[in-house]
C-alpha cells in the first residue's frame, strides 16, 4: 500500500457562530488518509464526523462558520485556502462524495443514464457515445444487472439500494483519488448494506482509490475498514488499526460503541446504550468532554484533556488517562 498522504487534517478548529456565542464543532480534529487506504471515522450523531467531512470538500456554507486553527490538505492543495474555482476542480474529478441519502444527491426529473453521463462529460473529454459506455460499464461492476434499463430509468422508479449502487459508480465515474462517503448504507437493511458495502470495497481496492467512510457504526468499520478514527464531542478520542480498536479499545466511550451495537446483544434482550448525554458544545469542560459519562473518571481528567500513544503501539492513540484500566474493563467482558 502506497503512503501518499490523500487527505491530511492538522489540529482543525472548527466553529458555528450562534447567538450569544459559538457551538465549537471541530476541536484540534487532525486524522489522514494515504492513498489505496480505507480509512473509518465512527461517532455517535453531533461527533463532528459529518462536518469533518463536508469541511474536506468545503461544502458548509462560507458564512455559516469559522475555522479557528489549523491545516486541511487534500492532493496537496491548502483547502482552507484555496479559491472557488480551485475546489470545482478538485471536486468530482480527483475527489468524490457518496452521500448519506441518494434520493437527495440525484435529481429525480431526470433519468440515471443523463445524470451520469452529464458527470462524466463534465471531468473528462469524452463523446457522448463513450461516456455512456463507461456508465453501463459502471453499473455493471455496481452488480446491476440490467445497467441499460436501469439507465432509462429515473431515481424514484429503483431501489434504495440500488440508488445507492449509482450513487458509488457516480463517484468512481471520474476516477478519482479520493472518495467520501457519508453513512452511504444507514438507511438500507442489513443484507444490502453488506452487499453495498463489499462492492464499494472491491472497486476501491480495484483502482487504488482512497476512500474516508463515516458511519455511526462499528459494525461497518470492521467490514470495511484498514484504520479507524473514534470522535466524540468534535474530538478524536481514539485511532489506530481497525482490528486493535475493535478488539482491544482503549477508551471508555470506544467500548461504549462496541457494547451499544446489535450483533452484541443477547436476544430480546435491550442495547446497552452509552449512559449520560453529550456536553454541550458550547461550553465544553476543560479536559476530557467525556468524562461526564465515564466511571473511571478523576480531576485529572476533568481538568486536563489527554491524546497520547499507546505504549505497545506508536500508531495507536487513545485521550484517556487510564488506559490500563480501560484494558482491564475489556478483557473482564471477554
Amino acid at each position: 500500500m502506497s503512503e501518499a498522504r490523500v487527505l491530511s487534517i492538522n489540529e482543525l478548529q472548527l466553529e458555528f457562530p450562534v447567538y450569544g456565542g459559538s457551538v465549537r464543532a471541530l476541536n484540534r480534529v487532525s486524522l489522514q488518509v494515504n492513498a489505496g487506504e480505507i480509512v473509518g471515522v465512527v461517532g455517535e450523531s453531533g461527533s463532528g464526523k459529518s462536518v469533518t467531512a463536508m469541511m474536506a470538500m468545503r461544502l458548509l456554507a462560507e458564512d455559516g462558520y469559522r475555522v479557528t486553527g489549523g491545516e486541511l490538505e487534500i492532493l496537496g492543495i491548502d483547502v482552507l485556502a484555496a479559491s472557488e474555482r480551485q475546489m470545482r476542480q478538485l471536486r468530482g474529478a480527483r475527489v468524490s462524495m457518496i452521500f448519506q441519502e441518494p434520493m437527495s444527491a440525484l435529481n429525480p426529473t431526470r433519468k440515471i443514464g443523463r445524470q451520469m453521463c452529464e458527470v462524466i462529460r463534465l471531468h473528462q473529454r469524452l463523446s457522448a457515445q463513450a461516456a455512456r459506455g463507461k456508465a453501463v460499464r459502471l453499473l455493471q461492476e455496481m452488480q446491476i444487472a440490467d445497467a441499460d434499463r436501469v439507465m432509462e430509468r429515473y431515481p424514484f422508479e429503483l431501489s434504495g439500494g440500488m440508488r445507492q449502487r449509482v450513487l458509488i459508480a457516480m463517484a468512481f465515474s471520474c476516477e478519482p483519488e479520493l472518495i467520501i462517503a457519508d453513512e452511504p448504507t444507514t438507511a438500507l437493511d442489513v443484507t444490502v448494506q453488506r452487499q453495498v458495502l463489499r462492492l464499494l470495497q472491491q472497486k476501491a481496492r480495484a483502482s487504488g482509490t482512497a476512500v474516508l467512510f463515516i458511519t455511526h457504526d462499528m459494525a461497518v468499520v470492521s467490514q470495511l475498514c484498514d484504520r479507524v478514527y473514534v470522535m466524540y464531542a468534535g474530538h478524536v478520542i481514539e485511532s489506530g488499526a481497525t482490528a486493535a480498536v475493535i478488539n482491544r479499545p482503549a477508551h471508555p466511550y470506544s467500548i461504549g460503541l462496541l457494547q451499544a451495537a446489535p450483533e452484541r446483544a443477547a436476544p430480546r434482550e435491550p442495547l446497552q446504550a452509552v449512559p449520560g448525554t453529550v456536553p454541550n458544545l458550547s461550553a465544553l469542560p476543560p479536559g476530557c468532554a467525556f468524562s461526564n459519562r465515564c466511571r473511571h473518571a478523576d480531576g485529572q481528567c476533568r481538568q486536563t484533556p489527554a491524546l497520547t500513544p499507546l505504549a505497545e503501539d506508536a500508531q495507536r492513540r487513545a485521550a484517556c488517562w487510564h488506559p490500563q484500566q480501560v484494558n482491564l474493563e475489556v478483557c473482564d467482558e471477554h
